[in-house]
């Protein structure tokens, strides 16, 4: 005997199973300052990067299923390559590759076939002055949201987000990194990378050492 399901019990079944998943992963934190955008992910692992270089001036984050956001950074580079070569580099935005991530999420999460994804996404676009940068999250359902100074993704969302609103754009980097780690698991390793916005590159992006910046390990 087939039993029924109400469609809103299903989708709220889905959204507490890729809750569940997220709320594993450990926190990641993007965020405007005076070089550009900075990117901070608790990270155990020295070579499975959770943050990553697009395109030209747009970075990515991510937390959850590695497999799964490894996937989705792939296809983004992929988008990315494709809107570039097809229209002009300049076509590329964060705004434009986080809806189409977000069309991405929101199929699988309304195809009752397969599971939804279990990862939550950050897109960052660095602007030529500290107010221009835009900083996007994904969820897993495909709802973005924008944010002005500084995005929190992963477990502790909420306590993170919370020590960040002293945070200002135009504070230096060695300051944002700081304040940005006095609120992250002491224990765990960190990976830091930016945007620079003062590369002299179309590809800014670059990893940062914290220990050879006096910061600690990285």
């Amino acid at each position: 005997m087939s039993l029924y399901v109400s469609p809103d019990q299903l989708m709220s079944d889905r959204a507490e199973f890729a809750r569940k998943g997220i709320a594993k992963g450990r926190s990641v934190v993007v965020a405007s300052c005076a070089e550009g955008v900075v990117f901070i992910a608790e990270n155990p692992s020295p070579l499975l990067h959770k943050v990553s270089e697009i395109y030209d001036r747009i970075g990515f984050a991510a937390v959850g299923r590695y497999a799964e956001f490894e996937s989705l950074r792939i296809s983004g580079i992929q988008y990315a390559d494709l809107r570039g070569y097809t229209y002009d580099r300049r076509d590329v935005t964060a705004r434009g590759l986080a809806n189409q991530y977000a069309r991405t999420l929101s199929a699988a999460f309304a195809a009752s076939s397969d599971k939804p994804f279990e990862v939550e996404l950050a897109v960052a676009g660095l602007g030529f002055e500290p107010e221009t940068d835009e900083l996007f999250t994904i969820s897993f359902d495909g709802t973005v949201s924008d944010h002005r100074t500084a995005c929190v993704l992963g477990a502790r969302t909420e306590s993170i987000s919370t020590g960040l609103t002293g945070l200002q754009v135009d504070m230096d980097l060695r300051t944002t990194i700081a304040s940005i780690r006095s609120l992250l698991d002491s224990g765990t390793p960190v990976e830091v990378a930016l945007l620079d916005r003062h590369s002299a590159r179309t590809r800014c992006f670059r990893r940062l050492d914290l220990s050879a910046m006096g910061e600690g390990e990285s």
